[in-house]
């Protein structure tokens, strides 16, 4: 199939972009990589009457780190960050290399993966865990949106029609940290089935001063474990308190079933998965990345 009708816009900058959002409102779309959007353009299944290219906008590409936080903008593709990230935020870059493919890693963007806001995607499960924020600029100003505050259903943000996400933050875990990652999917490159991340980090004493547990594809948003990290914060994470952490986490989700797993499967997974994340969080606290 082919695109319905649609006005071209070409932004050549950050304020051109928010212009033509804010003459066409919820009636645009913003192009980047096209990850997304070209195939749901082509299926018909998105039919925007303008569509507001970002390509030209040198003010939106790059990436750079200071201060412990990480900030990629709206041009940065999946897979410089994936490169970028190998040091700096290890976690990042192996998630990355479950995305898709390389040839659409080299277009699709960061930023435009996160606010897409497929719930079997890895990057908005990674902003939770990595306490991320997305910047949106609009006529007159920015605010920053924290990333428990983003996502309010399937494909859908707090974002407003008129704003642009014109960067993501995250922060990197402390030093000595440790994480994990790990998805179930039918083949390499497809959705998730079921996804978990996890950061530890560790006191002199061994005991976990710092949790985070997500996961992607086990319902409409992705999800930050609070049930999962409490269950670790200030304790020694033994082999069986992980596994009591995991089922905890695994007990509060609420899975949805379709025709490529049921719910009861998502569950089951979920607590496997965040028991082996945890276990790989804890083996590499401490350790060089």
């Amino acid at each position: 199939m082919k695109p319905a009708p649609f006005e071209y816009v070409a932004a050549s900058s950050a304020a051109d972009a928010v212009e033509a959002l804010r003459r066409h409102g919820d009636e645009a779309k913003v192009l980047a990589g096209g990850q997304s959007l070209i195939p749901m353009l082509a299926l018909r299944l998105a039919r925007p009457a303008a569509l507001v290219d970002i390509n030209g906008c040198g003010d939106l590409e790059g990436m750079a780190e200071s201060r412990g936080v990480l900030t990629v903008n709206a041009l940065a593709r999946q897979r410089d960050l994936e490169i970028f990230a190998r040091e700096r935020a290890p976690l990042l870059a192996e998630a990355l290399r479950w995305v898709a493919h390389p040839p659409i890693r080299n277009r699709g963007t960061v930023v435009g993966s996160i606010v897409h806001a497929d719930p079997a995607s890895e990057l908005p499960a990674l902003l939770l865990c990595l306490d991320g924020e997305v910047v949106a600029r609009r006529r007159g100003g920015e605010r920053v949106i924290a990333a428990d505050q983003l996502y309010v259903a399937p494909l859908t943000t707090s974002l407003e029609s008129d704003e642009l996400a014109t960067a993501v933050r995250f922060t990197l875990p402390p030093e000595g940290a440790g994480w994990g990652f790990a998805e179930v999917t039918r083949r390499h490159g497809d959705f998730a089935l079921v996804g978990c991340a996890a950061v530890l980090a560790l006191d002199g004493a061994g005991a976990v001063t710092h949790a985070r547990l997500g996961f992607f594809g086990v319902g409409g948003t992705p999800v930050r474990s609070g049930p999962g990290e409490s269950a670790l914060l200030g304790r020694q994470p033994t082999p069986a308190r992980i596994g009591e952490a995991a089922k905890a986490a695994a007990a509060a989700l609420r899975p949805d079933g379709d025709l490529h797993a049921t719910a009861e499967y998502r569950s089951t997974v979920a607590a496997t998965l965040a028991s082996r994340v945890l276990a790989a969080a804890l083996e590499r606290c401490g350790k060089a990345a």
